[in-house]
């Protein structure tokens, strides 16, 4: 019983990663900080429903429909949509309307919903028609070119295209690798090693404000459901 997630990297450089979920007798989540925004369609007792999740800047609790059937698309920092900015989108969503059990509109069109092993189609459908941009500045800077503009003018492309700071964009994507290496079994002192945190509290606190678990928690499995697929561990 609980959340029952599978996730799967994407190869499209618009996409980061492409999951579904079952959600078993279970209300509420723990819902973990993302530097990501996200299409997520998913289906309870006959009805289709469709939203846009944004930015999540911290960890929270937030309810889940109960025998629901979940697919999302989580795409890559440095995208955004054309009719709406990313930053207005930050601890929030908006619920799409229009949606019946094959489609759901977005910027003036009904689109088709997808299914896990075409979202990419979907997604480059949106790229070509202009519905979803890239800031390349913002991509390149994360794969770790060194920025061509000045800290201010980075920092400004930043929160244009992900509603958050570089700094922030590092920190909650270090603070998801901590927690799914600790799902996976690593011991604290290996995760900080590995990422980087300067020691073991300072990874504790990283966890209390973007994950909602202790590392002792995420290693057992404890604390209830959460917004968290162990699979993507061996990826990360």
């Amino acid at each position: 019983m609980g959340l029952h997630f599978d996730t799967r990297e994407s190869d499209s450089p618009w996409v980061e990663s492409v999951w579904t979920c079952r959600s078993d007798e279970v209300s509420t989540m723990t819902s973990v900080a993302t530097e990501t925004w996200g299409l997520v369609f998913w289906e309870q007792q006959g009805r289709t429903l469709a939203a846009i999740t944004g930015p999540e800047t911290r960890t929270g609790t937030a309810p889940v429909p109960e025998d629901a059937d979940f697919v999302g698309i989580q795409f890559a920092v440095g995208t955004s949509l054309r009719a709406m900015a990313t930053p207005s989108l930050v601890d929030g969503g908006v619920v799409l309307p229009d949606v019946t059990d094959r489609t759901f509109w977005l910027d003036g069109a009904h689109r088709e919903i997808p299914r896990p092993d075409d979202a990419e189609s979907l997604v480059h459908r949106l790229v070509r028609e202009g519905v979803v941009v890239g800031d390349p500045l913002v991509a390149a800077t994360l794969r770790g070119s060194p920025p061509t503009v000045a800290e201010r003018t980075l920092e400004r492309r930043f929160r244009a295209a992900t509603g958050l700071t570089h700094g922030a964009v590092r920190q909650i994507g270090r603070a998801r690798t901590a927690a799914l290496l600790l799902t996976a079994g690593a011991m604290p002192g290996e995760v900080v090693d590995k990422l980087g945190y300067y020691d073991e509290p300072h990874l504790a606190r990283a966890l209390r404000r973007y994950v909602g678990r202790t590392a002792g928690q995420l290693r057992a499995g404890d604390g209830g459901a959460i917004a968290l697929d162990p699979a993507q561990s061996t990826t990360s």
